[in-house]
């Protein structure tokens, strides 16, 4: 796995390695916040930092409700090419490790920004969703959801794509775009979690996205321990009691094993 930092000099990844499989094997109720980080293993780019997506493009223009509501078109043109990548996505380890972690019993839910559907893939069964799913579509009119499978295949001939069952009307994935309030059952649930965790483990983000961000600050303020793993420092980083900066479908799978099952 090569030399993975837990951001305190002199400290040995190893022992970071067993320090945070030690806190999730004592975990009665540990929580997890997963981020692009994540998914960007299984080849879908991440939004923010060198190469995301909002390097290319401006996110209030491609992806706010306003932006959405007035030029449709302009979000589905961006959004053709992402939503092929996604969809063709697999799990990868990293998924796959916290799954494991789940029905282990080490962890009692994943809480992800992520829409793409591949926890749900990997086996997780309680996913907890902040900013919707791109699985689907909606449509703004009557309402009625279709796969985003099926409208990804008529994307080439129908831009934007519109509802089939009210008459045209237009479609919307049912992720959270700029401007858009997150879920208000799953927001509330994952903090009610957040609550009562006593290990937080966060993983594949940057921790600079609120109120996603605000999840694991609400463990720490109800006295749960922390793990952060991701490429990058974090905000978040000097509150944690283990930091291993490296890439999460190499390192949670490591802490799975040093777990124990």
């Amino acid at each position: 796995m090569g030399s993975v930092p837990d951001g305190r000099p002199g400290a040995d990844t190893g022992l970071a390695l067993e320090r945070a499989a030690e806190l999730l094997r004592g975990a009665r109720h540990g929580l997890a916040l997963t981020g692009a980080g994540v998914s960007a293993e299984s080849g879908i780019p991440t939004f923010r930092g060198e190469g995301g997506l909002w390097t290319q493009y401006d996110p209030v223009k491609v992806a706010s409700i306003e932006s959405f509501l007035a030029d449709p078109a302009a979000y589905w043109l961006v959004s053709r090419e992402r939503g092929r990548v996604a969809l063709a996505a697999r799990p990868n380890p990293g998924h796959l490790a916290l799954a494991e972690l789940e029905a282990a019993g080490r962890l009692v839910a994943i809480v992800t920004q992520n829409t793409d559907g591949l926890h749900r893939d990997a086996g997780s069964r309680r996913v907890l969703e902040l900013h919707g799913s791109g699985r689907t579509v909606e449509c703004l009119t009557c309402g009625r959801t279709e796969p985003r499978s099926e409208v990804q295949a008529r994307l080439d001939v129908e831009m934007p794509p519109r509802c089939k069952h009210c008459g045209g009307a237009v479609l919307k994935p049912t992720v959270v775009l700029f401007g858009e309030p997150m879920p208000a059952e799953v927001t509330q649930e994952a903090f009610e979690l957040a609550s009562k965790t006593d290990v937080m483990l966060v993983a594949g983000t940057s921790l600079v996205v609120f109120p996603a961000a605000d999840v694991p600050l609400r463990a720490m303020r109800s006295g749960a321990r922390m793990i952060v793993v991701n490429a990058e420092p974090t905000p978040f980083d000097r509150f944690a009691e283990v930091v291993i900066h490296g890439r999460s479908g190499e390192v949670l799978p490591e802490i799975a094993r040093l777990t124990g099952g």
